[in-house]
């Protein structure tokens, strides 16, 4: 949809804030104070519009926010590139506040229920609520913070679809489904269990000693004479298991070729239903893996992914009617962006100046 985007780049929604709400407004004004924080450090209005305004700490947290999305990834967010994705968050943040005005009950009772279904596949991909914290602290955020923004952009859709009149039909679905076989095959899967004993001080990511490394090793060898002689594998992972990520969910892993790392994918493929790995050395420490399924490759179902064709579809009719809609909606809104250099063209003047510049030389 529209603003699938802003659940990987979390954003920070500004709340209304009308200047005339200060009660303290008319009233006389009082002695001059000391100098307090807010005058040594100022937080401009950059956008307003009717009902709403935006400062620049808001945008700042939303900038901030996406950075830290971007290094838990491994990536980097190229300087130059800076201004133009604060242009195009303030943008979002903008429409945001301007769709959720015009959220009827009914906009908002369906983006309570597309939030929940989100949030608990976020949930599942965690895998478990200490990996899912985990994820999260990465870039600055709890749950209930992720739950607020995700309610809000679904309820942002929902009165999108609404006052587009988008709708997507059976057929549509199924004639996407039919023309795009590539993008429902499932490839070769298995499930598996682990447990794993951490070679690294998860405190520090240094290397344990070689006597701690020893001694690791021996408790694995206990542990995998004690699966291997018929103790249920998943007590064993949920109580000496060191990887947080699948512990309380018995060691259990499900995963295509690719996803994992090369020791540990190349055991899990190559055993056989129900059997025992040795002991798998990783650059993680030391893994043992029990094979529990070998799913073959296949196509998932229509009706496993018919939602998702759906929100597709939704999503490229409603990017084709957006620009001139939200165009509309800001005018009549009164949007205003006060900060120079987060207007849309400001990008374009800069680099027309540069170049005049340089011709000049």
């Amino acid at each position: 949809m529209f603003l699938s985007l802003l659940a990987v780049l979390p954003l920070a929604i500004p709340q209304q804030a009308p200047a005339s709400a200060d009660p303290a407004a008319a009233a006389p004004p009082p002695p001059k104070p000391a100098t307090k924080a807010p005058d040594l450090f100022p937080d401009p209005t950059i956008a307003k519009g009717k009902g709403f305004e935006i400062k620049r700490s808001q945008l700042d947290d939303a900038v901030s926010s996406i950075k830290a999305t971007a290094v838990a990834r491994g990536q980097q967010v190229p300087p130059e590139q800076l201004l133009m994705m604060e242009q195009q968050v303030l943008d979002r943040l903008i429409q945001i506040q301007l769709l959720l005005a015009k959220a009827s009950d009914t906009d908002k009772a369906k983006g309570q229920e597309t939030c929940s279904k989100r949030f608990e596949n976020v949930r599942t991909r965690a895998g478990s609520e200490d990996a899912l914290n985990r994820q999260l602290k990465s870039v600055g955020m709890t749950q209930e913070q992720l739950r607020a923004k995700m309610l809000e952009e679904a309820t942002a859709e929902a009165v999108l679809e609404r006052e587009l009149k988008i709708n997507v039909s059976d057929e549509e679905i199924k004639k996407f489904y039919d023309e795009n076989p590539a993008r429902f095959e499932q490839p070769e899967m298995v499930r598996a269990s682990h447990v794993l004993l951490m070679t690294r001080n998860p405190t520090n990511n240094t290397e344990l000693s070689d006597a701690q490394k020893t001694a690791k090793h021996k408790e694995m060898e206990g542990i995998l004479k004690r699966a291997r002689e018929g103790e249920d594998f998943a007590k064993l992972a949920r109580e000496y298991s060191e990887d947080p990520g699948s512990k309380d969910k018995g060691g259990e892993y499900i995963f295509p070729r690719g996803q994992m790392v090369r020791e540990f994918e190349a055991a899990a493929f190559s055993l056989n239903t129900n059997q025992i790995s040795d002991i798998v050395t990783t650059e993680y420490g030391y893994h043992i893996i029990k094979l529990n399924e070998k799913i073959p490759a296949k196509k998932t179902e229509l009706a496993k992914v018919t939602q998702d064709i759906k929100d597709y579809l939704k999503g490229q009719e409603v990017q084709k009617e957006l620009p001139q809609y939200m165009e509309k909606v800001k005018k009549d809104a009164g949007v205003e962006i006060l900060d120079e250099k987060l207007k849309p063209d400001s990008i374009l003047e800069a680099g027309t100046q540069s170049q005049k510049k340089t011709t000049e030389k």
